[in-house]
Order: C-alpha cells, then sequence, then structure tokens
C-alpha cells in the first residue's frame, strides 16, 4: 500500500467512526476543511516557506495540538469565531462556521490525525483526490441532498473537452456547487499533451482565470478548499466565488467561457412568513433589462444570465433540464433568441440515472456567442441522443467516461466544419444527427425536445436491462412524476 493510498484509507475510516456517532458526509467535510487548511497555514508559517497567512496567534493550528478534552472543545468554538472575522480567503472559508463534532475525545482524535501528515508536501492531485471523493461521498448521502451540488464527472470532463478552454481567458460557473468545473477545466489546461504553460500563464491559472458564484455557504466553503487543494487560490489573496445570488443582476463582468449545471427545481422561490405566523414559499421572478423573458422559472433565468455573461466571442456548456427545450410562453421566447443570437449548435440528450438528485431528465446545450446580426447566428444543430435505449443507475451501472466517447468524436472538438451525421434513412439507428435551422423554427412552440431513436426494450425482450436496472429506472421515473405533481401543486399555490 502507498503512504497515499493509506492516507486516504486513514481518512475514509476516521470518517466512519464519526458517522457511527452521528456526523453526516457533510458535517464531516466541513470539520476537515477547517482543520486540514489551519495544519496547511502552519506548514506554511516554517520554514522553507516562512510565509505569514494571517492567521491569528493563539488561534492557529499549535493551539489546538496544545489542548484536550472540555478545554479543546471550547478552544475550538472560539477559534472558529474569531477566524470567521478575518479577511480574505481565510475568513470566507470559516464563514458561519460550527464545531459539528460534539465528543471532545473524537475532535482530538482528527486533529492527531491531521498533524501527523505533512500537507504541505503532498501533490495537489492527492490533496484534491482525497476531498473529491469526500465530496462524492456526500453526493451520495441523500438525506444531505448535497447531490444536487455534484455533477457526475464523466460528464465534467467531457463538456470541457469538447469546450477545449484556452489558456489566459476567463471561466465562469455562475452555479458553481463544490467547484467540479473548475477543476475539471484546470486539468485540461494543465495537461501537457493540450497547453505547454509558461510562468505568467500557470500565475494567472490561480487567482486570474476562474470566476463563480455559490449561493449555499457550506457549500461555497467546500468550493473555496477544493480549489485550494488543488492549487487554485491564496489564501491572502482575491476570492473569485461570490456568495450572492447569481440571478439577482448583470454583473457587468464578462467571460470567454461559461461551464456550469446549474441547480434543478424548476422555480425560483423565496420562503416568507405570512400575518398567521407560518412560512411559505413565493414564486421569486427577475426583472432584468437584459433578460428576454420575465419568469419564475429557474433553468431559463440561467440560460439568460448566461448569455449575457458571455464576451461577444464567448462559448457556454450549460445542463438543463427538458423543459428547457419544450415549454411555452417564455421558454418558447427564450429559444427564438438563443437561436438569433447564438450559434446554438450541439444538444447531448443525456440518458436518466446519472444524477444524484432523481427523476432528472437533462440535456448538454452549447453554444457561442455572437454580435449583434440582422440574420439568425444558428444555422444548424446537431444532437447526440445517448438517453434512448440507454439505461444508467448510480450503483450498478453509473456513467463513465467510455460511455461520452462517442459523442466527443461526434462532437469534433476544434474542428466543427468536419462532423458527419451517424444517422441515415439507410442507418436509422445512429444517435448523431443535424437539423437546420428552417426544421427547428418550423416546430410547434420552437421546441428543441427532438428524439428519433425508437428504444429497443421496447420491442424487444432481449434488449430490457438488468432487473435491479429496471427497478432503479421505475423508482426514478416514479420521482420525476412526484416532482413534476409538486411543482404543479406549488404552482396552484401562488395563483
Amino acid at each position: 500500500m502507498t503512504p497515499t493510498s493509506s492516507l486516504v484509507n486513514k481518512v475514509w475510516n476516521f470518517c466512519n467512526v464519526l458517522r457511527d456517532a452521528g456526523l453526516s458526509y457533510g458535517d464531516y467535510l466541513e470539520q476537515l476543511t477547517y482543520l486540514i487548511f489551519l495544519k496547511m497555514a502552519d506548514e506554511y508559517a516554517k520554514p522553507p516557506y516562512e510565509r505569514d497567512l494571517g492567521v491569528p496567534k493563539g488561534y492557529d493550528w499549535p493551539s489546538l495540538t496544545r489542548q484536550s478534552g472540555a478545554a479543546l472543545e471550547a478552544h475550538y468554538i472560539e477559534l472558529l469565531l474569531k477566524l470567521s472575522q478575518q479577511p480574505g480567503l481565510l475568513g470566507q472559508i470559516f464563514t458561519k462556521s460550527q464545531n459539528r463534532i460534539s465528543e471532545p475525545a473524537h475532535l482530538s482524535s482528527l486533529i492527531d490525525l491531521i498533524d501527523r501528515e505533512s500537507w504541505v508536501s503532498l501533490d495537489a492531485d492527492v490533496k484534491g483526490d482525497i476531498y473529491e471523493g469526500l465530496l462524492e461521498r456526500n453526493a451520495q448521502d441523500t438525506k444531505s441532498g448535497a447531490g444536487q451540488y455534484f455533477t457526475p464527472r464523466p460528464l465534467i470532463h467531457a463538456m470541457v473537452g469538447c469546450v477545449r478552454p484556452e489558456p489566459g481567458r476567463t471561466i465562469c460557473d455562475p452555479a458553481c456547487g463544490t467547484g467540479g468545473f473548475f477543476l475539471a477545466a484546470y486539468d485540461f489546461l494543465t495537461d501537457q499533451e493540450n497547453h505547454q504553460l509558461d510562468r505568467k500563464q500557470k500565475e494567472a491559472l490561480k487567482s486570474e482565470t476562474f470566476f463563480g458564484n455559490e449561493f449555499v455557504a457550506s457549500t461555497r466553503r467546500l468550493c473555496l478548499m477544493n480549489m485550494y487543494l488543488h492549487n487554485i487560490g491564496e489564501i491572502g489573496g482575491r476570492v473569485t466565488i461570490d456568495s450572492g445570488d447569481s440571478l439577482a443582476a448583470d454583473p457587468g463582468e464578462r467571460y470567454d467561457y461559461v461551464l456550469t449545471n446549474p441547480p434543478f427545481g424548476k422555480k425560483s422561490s423565496i420562503t416568507v412568513t405570512n400575518e398567521e405566523g407560518e412560512q411559505a414559499k413565493q414564486s421569486l421572478t427577475y426583472n432584468r433589462q437584459d433578460f428576454w423573458a420575465t419568469t419564475s422559472n429557474k433553468q431559463l433565468n440561467f440560460v439568460q444570465h448566461i448569455r449575457t455573461i458571455l464576451k461577444a466571442t464567448g462559448q457556454a456548456a450549460v445542463v438543463v433540464p427538458d423543459n428547457v427545450l419544450f415549454e411555452g410562453g417564455a421558454g418558447e421566447t427564450v429559444r427564438k433568441k438563443l437561436l438569433d443570437t447564438t450559434d446554438l449548435h450541439t444538444i447531448l440528450r443525456l440518458p436518466t440515472g446519472i444524477f444524484y438528485a432523481q427523476g432528472v431528465k437533462a440535456n448538454v446545450i452549447f453554444f457561442d456567442n455572437k454580435p449583434a446580426a440582422k440574420k439568425p447566428w444558428t444555422k444548424d444543430i446537431w444532437y447526440y441522443d445517448l438517453r434512448t435505449s440507454s439505461h444508467f443507475t448510480l450503483k450498478t451501472n453509473p456513467l463513465s467516461s467510455e460511455d461520452l466517447a462517442e459523442f466527443i468524436e461526434c462532437y469534433s472538438p476544434g474542428r466543427r466544419d468536419k462532423r458527419k451525421a451517424t444517422w441515415s434513412e439507410k442507418n436509422p439507428e445512429g444517435r448523431w444527427r443535424r437539423y437546420s435551422y428552417d426544421e427547428i423554427i418550423a416546430r410547434d412552440k420552437t421546441s428543441l425536445d427532438l428524439f428519433w431513436l425508437k428504444d429497443k426494450s421496447l420491442s424487444d425482450l432481449d434488449a430490457l436491462p438488468e432487473p435491479e436496472e429496471l427497478a432503479e429506472e421505475i423508482a426514478e421515473n416514479l420521482q420525476a412524476a412526484l416532482l413534476s405533481f409538486r411543482e404543479i401543486a406549488s404552482g396552484l399555490g401562488d395563483e
């Protein structure tokens, strides 16, 4: 067993000890974030680094290792409060921090576990892999609801691989969750097979490349730490992940790339207290001058927002639910404007069963922003149908990079003019098909919800998935139906 795998096992095993004591993966992740950050700051303060990272004396790592029992618990609570009041990345990571480990002996054991290792000397990939692994386990914890912030990594890497970001450009994720798109883009940019970075470009990656928003404080903290462990950001430097509602207003900044998976759930809402003192949700609409349509549909608002924050030559890859492709009213307005003002060139129809949020039917839309013009910029839309006759489940048959290899090949990154359809009348099973702008615009409500393949399992019993996969798929469809009914009920309550 390598020292790296041994450390990973130690971190996991202690996580299981704390779970037995009632601590969730999310709570464990938070405490791990605070403690590893302080240990790394302490290591940086010593030779050969000798960097002052602004951690107040008496509220640093040595102050924790000297304490035990009830005194340790009391000091830890005081330390978290003190550090939350500090400026820069330090204060941002400790914002609203609380001690979740109720047993001082467990806290002391965790501190001892972290203290034995030299974290700064560990390769960024090692630290990142430990943390990413914990994030994924946290996403699997359905009770926590953390799955909505976790996009399958093979899908993220495929999206980044299609867009192929260039060094020296800016990348934004207005709903960045735990930072998965940033890390995939970072990996792509630092891969020597893709780019040979000079010193200036490497420095720009740390603080001048990645920008985003994360509204949920605990998730934003995980994102900041995840990026820091992957060598993105400086403790005393500028914090580029904003905590505000990205949809609230046009931020004024424009970016070269937007890679994102906005949160699922059709409606934007706020919780209010009525005259009876009861809490209720009310639909939230955003009246923005830069939006084509005013709606409470969260995903349509994100599509409009993304188009706003792109530079005139910017590119976007966005995960959207099916309703963005077919919904009438504001949805039709947004789709027509998107076809007119951008080159909406590709839609990937995603299979079900790949997200931790159950019952999700989603797609990835790829579009390039364009300057104002009299004629529509979109000429053709290329569709890849990965959904029909595909059966994925999180446990028994998760989405892998191999499942997306054909799509990436069809997409033809960097040479889209060489694309060739795999579908034809002679090959009706082809998953890659082109539709012209005229064909799309002639459809009812300018619907982009297109399928042409037949599900083999409907006519061929031998093509049916395994019973376990089938049962999981049925459960997912029931969850999706229940979600739809809840949204309808919520809408009726708003009227």
